[in-house]
């Protein structure tokens, strides 16, 4: 009887009842309701009143939910892409809001809105008129679409520039993200994308003076932009200085993005900010701020030396963790710059004492172990750390082995007790076969061929690279596609979070004249991280 009731008011001469006729029925979830649904929702998606039409489109998205093969077989999929040519904006931004849901969930990933010139120019008539939540979903369909030459291109992206001022960040970081993708294909020293990338500094800027939250979301993505198209911000280096009362995932965010930004021109003022904020109460912030000062050293090789030095004034706080960070930051500092700075290497041992965690402990035996001839006393040092050695982190157990065999094979007549003795605990008393294995290597190596394990150990060793922590090219290409979306905060492409993701992979569109660089990635290999290789196995 009350289905009755709805399919009969859904022929009732107030637009607003037959809106809500349909609407209700889409949101009754029972499988016989379906086939009464049916004809009233054929009707409604026909009728003169944008209000029941666009009530209508939404409902056909619902009904697909229930019954994907009923919408399928009833043509409903038809009626939703007449409706993209609708005369009123708000039905055409529920139809690509419907169908866009419907994707999404459809087995097959095959796209539903067919992107050709005229449904682009309908939807882009419909984009200035329509909510903002219309407007994300006709941008997201923007963004899948290939432009066949750069002037359709640069045509789209003039009508979507005003998008950028509006007030709500998610129609903002949409735009960036077609706009992001329409320069991919653009020459990269064109006047137009030179002028775009100058259109999207300011509404970014303009999005870390929302609520933290909001703020946090930015600048996840402001992080993946900047690792695509670093000029886009290059001239906005302050924005990013923490404030006094910024939550901490905040701080940590911005921190990461001063790094990236930091060039010769700005880095006296990164530096003096990074000192003010190691002296801040938030240990992990102090740690981070401490690290942020060893990557500006290897980044920037000129201030290298301004930075050893701002390094070792810390050093002399005598604050516990802020002397372990620096002794770790100072490792890499040497592995980039060897025989550079060795004259701080006093300052490092004279704080060897208050050394308590694992990495910052693994650093310094490794600093002692690399510059063992320059240490007068390198054998007593390593040998404190011999007393303990099987209460050790394995971290610290395998850099110890390590750094006796470098002195030995650079002082042997004074050292063979003390690398006998470490061999032994090595091989002998360990449980770990990582470090069971290295022992067992060394003891052969120089039992048998002494000149060999000096070519061995004591190689010279690749310089560390400026930026070890920059995203794969590939990854970073298709989470510039997925902008404004939870894959752009995780930095994890969707697949990796939604339970049965399917769909086509999104990806940026090849640049004109790329294909030498395709060709030299395709014969490049790439060494996987650590943490990626252990999620294979």
């Amino acid at each position: 009887m009350a289905v009755n009731t709805f399919v009969k008011d859904c022929d009732d001469p107030n637009p607003l009842i037959r809106a809500l006729a349909v609407r209700t029925m889409g949101c009754i979830r029972v499988d016989k309701i379906t086939e009464y649904l049916c004809e009233p929702l054929r009707k409604c998606l026909k009728d003169e009143d944008p209000y029941v039409r666009k009530t209508a489109a939404v409902s056909v998205a619902k009904l697909h939910d229930i019954n994907a093969t009923l919408v399928e077989e009833q043509g409903f999929l038809d009626s939703l892409r007449e409706l993209l040519g609708d005369s009123n904006p708000m039905v055409v931004a529920n139809a690509v809001a419907a169908l866009t849901e419907i994707n999404e969930s459809s087995s097959t990933g095959k796209p539903l809105i067919e992107m050709d010139t005229a449904t682009i120019n309908k939807l882009l008539t419909a984009l200035n008129e329509c909510t903002e939540w219309g407007q994300i979903f006709i941008l997201d369909n923007l963004s899948s679409f290939n432009p066949k030459d750069d002037r359709e291109a640069q045509s789209i992206c003039e009508r979507i520039t005003p998008r950028l001022a509006h007030a709500n960040a998610a129609v903002v970081l949409s735009a960036v993200k077609v706009l992001m993708k329409y320069m991919e294909m653009m020459g990269q020293d064109t006047d137009f994308v030179t002028n775009i990338s100058k259109k999207l500094s300011p509404p970014l800027v303009t999005l870390l003076s929302s609520e933290p939250e909001v703020q946090y979301v930015a600048l996840r993505n402001i992080n993946l932009i900047i690792q695509k198209r670093p000029d886009i911000l290059k001239h906005e280096m302050k924005v990013f200085f923490v404030k006094y009362n910024d939550p901490i995932y905040i701080k940590l965010e911005k921190l990461d993005i001063m790094i990236r930004l930091t060039s010769q021109a700005n880095i006296a003022q990164v530096l003096s900010e990074l000192k003010e904020y190691s002296t801040e109460v938030d240990v992990d912030f102090v740690r981070k701020s401490v690290r942020a000062i060893g990557r500006c050293a290897i980044k920037v090789e000129q201030s290298a030396e301004r930075c050893v030095s701002t390094l070792l004034d810390l050093i002399q706080t005598k604050v516990n963790y802020v002397v372990q960070e620096a002794v770790v930051v100072i490792k890499d500092i040497f592995r980039k710059y060897p025989n550079k700075y060795e004259s701080i290497i006093g300052t490092l041992c004279e704080n060897l004492d208050t050394l308590d965690e694992p990495e910052a402990r693994a650093s310094m035996i490794w600093i002692i172990g690399e510059y063992a001839e320059r240490i007068d006393n390198a054998d007593d040092l390593l040998e404190s750390f011999l007393d303990n050695f099987n209460d050790e982190n394995s971290q610290v157990q395998l850099q110890l082995l390590t750094a006796i065999v470098k002195l030995f094979l650079k002082r042997p007549t004074d050292t063979q007790e003390l690398v006998q003795q470490v061999l032994s605990l090595a091989t002998q008393d360990s449980e770990n076969p990582d470090l069971r294995d290295r022992g067992f290597i060394y003891w052969r190596l120089l039992s048998t061929d002494p000149a060999a394990a000096k070519e061995v150990v004591l190689a010279e060793k690749p310089l560390i690279a400026e930026e070890t922590d920059l995203l794969e090219p590939t990854l970073l290409d298709e989470l510039i596609c997925h902008i404004a979306s939870l894959a752009s905060v995780y930095h994890k492409p969707p697949t990796a979070f939604v339970e049965g993701k399917v769909g086509l992979k999104k990806m940026l569109p090849a640049r004109a004249g790329d294909t030498d660089s395709e060709q030299e990635a395709a014969g490049a290999t790439i060494i996987p991280e650590p943490g990626s290789l252990i999620g294979d196995l």
